[in-house]
């Protein structure tokens, strides 16, 4: 058994390891984020106020899920995947408080968007010819986030030294 309080860069080659073709990973680029938006839908109420501002269960799970992130040892990857999470938790929030299309209630809203981005993480792993990393750890779960904004910062040419160690360990994207 994997421990869940493996470092940045470890946790990240792992990932990789289920993630090197492109399709998946450009399919990851919109499944995850959209997984996470729909558990801040669904976890948006109840409201509860708190040294004046309103405290949800999304909030609760953003900031666990922080603590987890910025505790990895890689401080950059860690604040950036906190700031991209609280970004669409926030999001998840507005969108509450728009008029919801189709007549549709809180609850249908994150349902929909959650499986659209399971659908999304499926097709991706078609391509790759491999099952989701989540089946074999379940701390995958949480690295999923971590690993979409740090392709997107190693795309920008950022975190240099954790990508080498990803394309040394895990091989290159293919």
């Amino acid at each position: 058994m994997m421990s869940f309080f493996r470092s940045a860069e470890a946790l990240m080659v792992q990932y990789a390891h289920y993630h090197r073709d492109r399709r998946n990973i450009a399919t990851h680029f919109v499944g995850i984020p959209l997984i996470f938006l729909a558990i801040g839908v669904l976890l948006a109420s109840p409201v509860w106020p708190f040294a004046g501002v309103d405290m949800t269960p999304a909030w609760l799970m953003w900031g666990i899920t922080s603590v987890w992130y910025l505790t990895r040892g890689h401080l950059f990857l860690g604040l950036a995947t906190c700031l991209v999470n609280g970004a669409l938790i926030s999001l998840a929030h507005d969108m509450l408080r728009a008029p919801l299309p189709w007549g549709m209630v809180a609850w249908q809203l994150g349902v929909a968007l959650f499986v659209v981005g399971w659908v999304l993480q499926f097709i991706g792993h078609y391509f790759e010819g491999r099952k989701p990393a989540f089946v074999d750890d379940i701390v995958g779960l949480l690295v999923g986030p971590m690993f979409v904004v740090g392709e997107a910062l190693m795309a920008c040419g950022l975190l240099g030294r954790l990508h080498r160690a990803i394309e040394r360990q895990a091989g290159p994207v293919r």
